[in-house]
């Protein structure tokens, strides 16, 4: 059985050392999660970087961890964006959850012409709900880095195009397949996943014009919670 796994603001402790874990990850260490004295548990910094060790001390709202081991996690010379249209039904949050377990680095939540939810008037909650599904997928998979979230609109999506060592837009119309003859470059890869009622032709020219290339990554439309998982999938097979 894996080790429970908290978060804390700071893990910069020595082997040997004392770590405190209070707060809300304290609180729920000690009273929902019920850590015993003796208990292994993992507790990471959302930056790549995590100790491990025996709960010394548990109190009514902390515990204290003795180190016994600092990890982090290795540098990777590509950092995934994954450009995600708004959904209904919380599938949004469904494809947050998987691409965080396969290694997202960054959610830009994308407020496309076609998507059914959009996000006026409360981005900042919508983005906090992506946050939250991030860093609770985090936890599950003992990763130790939390993506980013932020949202954009069209002509933002643009831009971080532009700004991309490589950007990739997945649609059903696309004739090329993301396949052993394609090149994933180090550094920041964005790919665009279009919302339930599609990618519109006006988005799919300004996404084109600033860079991106189009491409097909499944022999069927996929759902929108499913079709950047493939993708990411398959993007990180193609590094070389």
């Amino acid at each position: 059985m894996s080790d429970a796994c908290f978060i804390a603001t700071d893990v910069d402790v020595p082997v040997g050392g004392l770590l405190r874990l209070d707060g809300p990850e304290g609180r729920h260490a000690a009273k929902v999660r019920r850590i015993r004295v003796g208990e292994s548990v993992l507790i990471m910094d959302g930056r790549g970087h995590a100790v491990r060790g025996p709960a010394e001390v548990v109190g009514a709202e902390s515990i204290d961890v003795r180190v016994v081991e600092q990890l982090s996690e290795p540098v990777s010379p590509n950092r995934w964006i994954a450009v995600q249209a708004l959904a209904k039904a919380g599938r949004g949050e469904l494809a947050i959850e998987a691409l965080t377990e396969l290694g997202a680095n960054e959610f830009v939540a994308w407020g496309a012409a076609r998507s059914i939810v959009q996000w006026q008037g409360k981005i900042d909650k919508g983005i906090a709900k992506f946050a939250a599904t991030a860093r609770e997928a985090a936890k599950q998979t003992r990763r130790f880095t939390i993506p980013q979230v932020e949202y954009a609109t069209t002509a933002q999506v643009c831009e971080r195009i532009r700004a991309a060592s490589m950007s990739v837009v997945l649609h059903e119309s696309a004739t090329d397949w993301l396949d052993a003859t394609f090149t994933v470059p180090p550094g920041d890869v964005l790919f665009v996943i279009g919302p339930e009622g599609g990618i519109t032709p006006d988005e799919l020219a300004a996404f084109q014009d600033a860079g991106a290339v189009v491409k097909r990554v499944a022999q069927h439309v996929l759902k929108t919670s499913t079709a950047g998982v493939v993708a990411l999938a398959q993007l990180q097979v193609l590094v070389k």
